[in-house]
This record gives structure tokens, C-alpha cells and sequence, in this order.
């Protein structure tokens, strides 16, 4: 789980002053990629493909985008494409991914990874096999806070680490923060397995996952109860059927022995958007609350841990996963998070299914 970054073996040359990149799939999230590349220095957006070709020419014509495809394969044969970035609805991250790396072109693809762990392999793999670029875009590391947090840690200012505690809490359930769920398929979607939904673990789980793992190490048991509390008459609305877990609580273990807790819902009423994490050692204590800010952190250490004082410590900003993307395909050299992290995030997350199942620990 090291951030170094790292020549790849078998990597291609660096990539020429500009680079050439294509957009898969523009819906709402879409918008802020094409936003994030096109304010990249040397970042040229030069097609853009959808299923939907009402979608793809209104989108391609609101970002001055030269060329619109329904089809991906013909437009990796016809365009002159050095990386797409994948951003279509979950079950299709996987083979539109591969695809696109067997085409030899660099690759950001949107959170979750996959569907599963398995696919994430077969991506991680297909990665390695074509020797490019890859990254998957876990976005709450553009938060400077939470690098400094990595680096702090790794250097053991907090000595040995205890105990975790990790949240990501939503109220667009209990509210309407967001607007009314209840009449924007936006939302309902997100409730629906039937619809491709994974729920709030598949949804944001994975970002408080990674969030806690990526200064605390990896997670080697959890134990997770999932649910999904009833929202309409029969829990139905039109055709969306409202079984995805909407609240997610984790009990884990992490590899260097701490104990924590991980949890997330949509129902923290009073929280639009809020991640939290406090990591705990034998030297110190460090704190991250996105509602104070995403810009510092709270430390308690040194002389301060023993009569319990806290310190807020502001940090210098850090690029976001679009310029690191792009400062890879450029210096060749491969930075995080990469499609073997979105994969080891994955294969918690197959675990914490697996224990709802069993109602029993599972080992990572």
C-alpha cells in the first residue's frame, strides 16, 4: 500500500507535451473530469463515448469536444487516443477498462474499481500485461489532509497504532439536502440492486475504506452488518426496488494488530457529506473531521499527549488524481492509487459481504 511511485516494468515511453485523451461514459460525474483535464496544461479532450448519442453530442458540445462515439471500439481504432478516463456506470468499469488497455492506452477509471475482486484482478493484470498507466479514482486523496496524514504516520510519530475509528456520514435519506430522493432517478438508482446498485458500501464504503487504510495499513478481518431500512410502502418505487444496504457498520482488525471500527450511511441527518478518522498510538493520536477542514489536521503528541491537548497543523495542497494522472502518462512513471489498490479495497469489500451473509468474521 506504498505510495512511492515506481517505474512500471515493461512501461511505455513517456508520453509527448500533450496528451490526447477520451472520456467513456457522460453522465453527471463525467462533467467534472472533462472539467479537471481540460484545466491540465497539455491535457487535450479529443472524443467522448456514451451509449446514449443525445447524451454524448450534448456533452461533447458543452465541452468543445471534437468527436462524439456510441461505439468504444470504433473510437479507440479512429481516434488518435493516448488515456481515457472511465466513468460509466459500475458494471462496465471492468470491461471497458481492459478493453481500452488492450488497446494500449493509459487508464483512470472511476470508483469501485469493479464489482468484485475478481474483476478487479483481471483489470489489475490487464494493467500490468500492457504495461500503461493505471489509476482509479478514489477522489478523497486530492485532500491534502490526508496525505500529510500517510506521510506523518508511516515516519511512526504515533508509535505503535491501537485503535481506528473511521466514518463517512450522508443525510440525503433523512433529508433533502440533496432534494427528494424519492423523485430523482439520480438517487433511486443508488437504492436498487436490480439497478447495479452495491448500496452505501459499494457507493461510498469504498471511500472510507480506502480513507482509513491508506495512513492505518491494510485490514486483514472484518466483521460487517449491512442494512437496508424500509423507505416506501412494499419498498418500491416505480421500478426501482429499495434493497440496497443503505447503512454499513464494520468491525475490523487491522494487519499491525489495531482494532477499529469503519461505518456509513445516508441517514446521519445533519451531515451533508462529512469523513472522519482519529488513528490512535502508543505516542499519539491524530485527527481528520472534513466538516473543520480538509486542509489540516488535529494532532495530539509529544508533550501535549500527556495532559491530553490537541493541535490544528494546516498543510500545503497536493495534486488532485487528474494532474497525477496526467504527471504519470507524461513522466512514465506510475503514482497512487493504482488499479492494485482499487483491487485491494475491492476484495475488503467482497468481505464485508460476505460476512453480512454469514453473520461471522471474515478474513481479507
Amino acid at each position: 500500500m506504498s505510495t512511492t511511485t515506481r517505474k512500471k516494468a515493461g512501461a511505455r515511453k513517456p508520453a509527448a507535451r500533450t496528451v490526447r485523451l477520451a472520456i467513456i461514459g457522460t453522465g453527471g460525474m463525467a462533467n467534472r473530469h472533462a472539467e479537471q483535464f481540460a484545466a491540465i496544461r497539455g491535457c487535450k479532450l479529443v472524443a467522448a463515448a456514451d451509449v446514449d448519442r443525445a447524451r454524448v453530442d450534448a456533452f461533447c458540445a458543452k465541452h468543445k469536444i471534437p468527436a462524439a462515439f456510441t461505439d468504444v471500439a470504433e473510437m479507440l481504432a479512429t481516434v488518435e487516443i493516448d488515456a481515457v478516463s472511465i466513468v460509466t456506470p459500475d458494471a462496465f468499469h471492468a470491461p471497458l477498462s481492459i478493453q481500452a488497455l488492450q488497446a494500449g492506452k493509459h487508464v483512470l477509471c472511476e470508483k469501485p474499481l469493479a464489482l468484485n475482486h475478481a474483476d478487479a484482478r483481471a483489470m489489475v493484470a490487464a494493467a500490468r500485461k500492457a504495461g500503461v498507466i493505471n489509476m482509479v479514482n478514489l477522489s478523497y486523496r486530492d485532500w491534502p489532509c490526508i496525505q500529510a496524514v500517510h506521510t506523518l504516520v508511516a515516519t511512526g510519530k504515533l508509535g505503535e497504532l491501537r485503535h481506528i475509528e473511521a466514518s463517512y456520514l450522508q443525510s440525503w435519506l433523512a433529508s433533502k439536502v440533496w432534494g427528494d430522493w424519492r423523485t430523482t432517478p439520480a438517487w433511486l438508482w443508488r437504492l436498487s440492486s436490480k439497478h447495479g446498485s452495491k448500496g452505501v458500501l459499494g457507493d461510498v464504503g469504498v471511500h472510507i475504506v480506502d480513507f482509513a487504510t491508506f495512513p492505518a495499513g491494510p485490514i486483514a478481518n472484518v466483521y460487517c452488518k449491512l442494512k437496508a431500512f424500509r423507505k416506501a410502502p412494499r419498498n418500491r418505487i416505480g421500478e426501482y426496488t429499495l434493497d440496497a444496504n443503505d447503512s454499513a457498520v464494520m468491525t475490523v482488525e487491522f494487519a499491525n494488530g489495531a482494532l477499529g471500527t469503519i461505518h456509513t450511511t445516508r441517514w446521519s441527518g445533519g451531515h451533508a457529506n462529512r469523513l472522519y478518522l482519529k488513528i490512535s498510538g502508543t505516542l499519539g493520536s491524530i485527527e481528520i473531521d472534513s466538516e473543520r477542514t480538509t486542509a489540516g489536521y488535529r494532532i495530539s503528541t509529544g508533550p501535549d499527549f500527556d495532559k491530553a491537548k490537541w493541535k490544528d497543523v494546516q498543510v500545503k495542497p497536493t495534486p488532485n488524481n487528474y494532474r497525477r494522472f496526467i504527471e504519470s502518462i507524461r513522466s512514465g512513471v506510475q503514482q497512487q492509487p493504482d488499479f492494485a489498490r482499487g483491487a485491494e479495497v475491492q476484495k475488503v469489500l467482497d468481505a464485508c459481504f460476505r460476512s453480512d451473509e454469514l453473520g461471522a468474521p471474515v478474513n481479507v
